[in-house]
């Protein structure tokens, strides 16, 4: 008997918003250019490609004669063009109205450039939530994909999965499988051999997981998006030589194999059976081919940073939505909110994602120039705002001005978010593993610590506690907000039995215009005499290190600086440096134009130090940078009863 095995061969590609244009040309030729050109000459070879508007805008631009080519292919109905959210976005965590206005975006886009409106779409990492129905079904999309694992845990048996139907809400779409097994199979051996196994499978009477559409005809059918595995299989030759290999392997099975679309075999199917698919259990992708925790949402406990960034579009969100009257000023503020819902800003990706520093600064610009555009010119008033922001269940504290945004939450009465409007830059955007770094949190440390220490870990290592106190990650009581005077007052109460347990903490945040003042009053509760250092710690984010980035002066010096291992003409020292008896620090961003100086109101020692994190982006592991920190340090001697003041100031302009 003669076995025909209709093919559906699927091409995702996807970059995410703020990644360099020389990864979107590498990508382009190694593997769009040579995937799409040689598709070309093999007509009778249909293939369903699904880009990110992300990645077509940056193709319309760079290059326009790939954007002909595929007008070519659509024309002659060779390739099926595949919809979803314009910015790659992780729907089931962004709001209904952004979903649909995502998915229409690219729907719109796709319709003027190459004359046809997508019937179906591609889900990020095809990562599932069942709420996702509805908004697919609303904006007219027929159709998605799900790998056979899903359908294996929606208690389908492996060996008959097929195309079903999904409800949800009175809303259905169809779900075609997507074959995990081919996709394995294509990146480790050629094309020709895996088929030839399929083929003796099927004499043999061992049909296998291949999938078996209600068609009534009795064709069988596999869905597969390969190209990005085997294209990076044989380094020493061409990418056009590995596709044309591939597509020379496929044209060889023509006798029993029927190209098709998803397009066309939608329109045939039925009698379908209905499915209810459960949360998507792996996000593979997502993770760098990791498994992850059950629920995508999971990221967001795993990643405080990308939880920030979630945080920062809902309440973006809420903003825009108050607007009124102007709908041309909305639907612009809603396209710079989209830029940063792509789902590479909430988990750690194949390009790098929330580890990676420029795809966080392109997702906050985004979200900063959406909340300026919202703003009303006339009528904003500089506010201080108690609300639970990071949607812990805590309120936190949000200064607004038109220069600054402040966010403060009650752990270590620390600052979590530092937004310069004037460039739309958050100077608090870092990163750091298992573990949230913010700005003015506060440690209590023995008179013995040194740079070398900080550096090696000791204040975050196993026995920090013992020696150490880190105000920074305790609960801090608010004392008073000064809604009128843009001031808020909070306490550390004593903790008897902590290193420096015995110390009270009254920490003052107040802000006028570009400054942001914070004064400290450390009270010894004790009975005896307590003898340490006071570091506030402070994390910066530049645009990158070194002195193309970043240029440091020392204001009022009275020493010169000492830098441990300098390397001549940076400014800074590669692995932190020591800076004595200063009046004030400036840092000056020279990408985005701002001086930063921190001050005191009495002359301070300093450690400066960049801080660097491990990100992995397509398999390659960099050591990259997220922030430079900055340690002032108020030596203290507190007998019972004494206290010691401080004050600091930090001016952006």
């Amino acid at each position: 008997m003669d076995h025909i095995l209709r093919f559906i061969l699927g091409s995702h590609y996807h970059i995410p918003y703020g990644v360099g244009d020389d990864e979107f040309e590498a990508a382009y030729k190694t593997n769009l250019k040579p995937f799409v050109s040689t598709l070309y000459k093999y007509p009778k070879i249909q293939a369903t490609l699904h880009y990110s508007g992300v990645l077509l805008y940056w193709l319309e631009k760079a290059h326009p004669e790939f954007f002909m080519l595929l007008e070519d292919l659509v024309s002659r109905k060779q390739i099926e063009l595949l919809g979803g959210g314009f910015y790659e976005p992780m729907m089931s965590l962004i709001p209904l109205s952004d979903k649909i206005g995502q998915i229409e975006m690219l729907t719109t886009y796709l319709r003027k450039h190459f004359g046809k409106r997508p019937q179906g779409c591609r889900l990020p990492a095809l990562a599932w939530e069942p709420h996702i129905v509805g908004p697919l079904s609303t904006c007219g999309m027929g159709y998605t994909f799900l790998e056979e694992r899903q359908f294996t845990l929606a208690g389908v048996e492996a060996g008959v999965i097929e195309p079903c139907i999904t409800e949800d809400q009175g809303k259905l779409i169809t779900i075609f499988p997507v074959s995990n097994r081919f996709k394995e199979a294509f990146a480790q051996r050629r094309a020709s051999l895996v088929l030839e196994d399929w083929v003796h499978e099927q004499n043999r009477g061992d049909t296998g997981p291949v999938q078996n559409p209600v068609s009534g005809d009795g064709k069988k059918l596999i869905c597969v998006f390969p190209e990005q595995l085997f294209a990076e299989n044989g380094a020493s030759e061409s990418a056009e030589m590995r596709f044309h290999r591939f597509f020379e392997d496929l044209s060889s099975f023509e006798s029993q194999i029927e190209f098709t679309s998803p397009g066309k075999l939608f329109k045939g199917l039925r009698g379908l059976k209905k499915i209810y698919f459960p949360v998507s259990q792996e996000a593979g992708v997502l993770s760098e081919g990791k498994a992850s925790n059950p629920a995508v949402r999971q990221f967001l406990i795993d990643y405080p940073e990308a939880n920030h960034i979630y945080a920062k579009m809902m309440f973006t969100h809420i903003l825009i939505n108050q607007l009124r009257g102007d709908k041309s000023r909305k639907r612009i503020a809603r396209e710079e909110l989209w830029k940063a819902q792509g789902f590479d800003a909430f988990c750690p990706g194949v390009y790098g994602g929330v580890c990676r520093h420029s795809i966080r600064k392109a997702a906050y610009k985004a979200l900063l120039e959406a909340e300026k555009i919202s703003r009303e010119q006339s009528g904003f008033i500089p506010s201080v705002l108690h609300f639970d922001f990071d949607l812990d269940g805590e309120g936190e504290y949000l200064f607004r001005n038109g220069y600054i945004n402040c966010y403060i939450q009650l752990e270590g009465a620390a600052v979590f978010e530092l937004d310069y409007l004037p460039k739309v830059w958050n100077y608090l955007d870092t990163f750091a593993p298992g573990f949230r770094r913010t700005g003015f949190a506060d440690y209590l440390v023995s008179p013995e610590l040194t740079l070398q220490d900080t550096l090696e870990g000791v204040l975050q290592g196993p026995q920090a506690q013992l020696s150490h106190r880190y105000c920074g990650g305790e609960p801090f009581e608010l004392v008073s907000m000064d809604k009128e005077h843009e001031q808020v007052h909070f306490r550390l109460p004593v903790h008897p039995g902590l290193p420096y347990g015995n110390i009270e903490l009254e920490k003052r945040y107040q802000i006028r215009k570009d400054t942001l003042k914070v004064t400290y009053v450390l009270i010894n509760r004790g009975t005896g005499t307590e003898t340490g250092k006071f570091i506030p710690s402070l994390d910066l984010s530049f645009p990158g290190e070194g002195e193309s980035f970043v240029r440091l002066v020392k204001l009022q010096t009275a020493h010169t600086v000492t830098p441990p291992h300098e390397e001549p003409g940076t400014g800074f020292a590669p692995d932190g440096m020591v800076m004595t008896d200063a009046a004030g620090i400036t840092l000056e961003d020279l990408k985005n134009e701002v001086s930063i100086t921190l001050r005191s109101d009495l002359n301070f020692d300093a450690w400066i130090m960049p801080i660097r994190t491990p990100c992995r982006i397509q398999g390659a592991l960099y050591r990259m940078y997220q922030s430079t920190c900055i340690m002032p340090i108020r030596p203290f001697l507190l007998e019972p009863g004494d206290c010691l003041a401080a004050e600091f100031s930090l001016r952006i302009y």
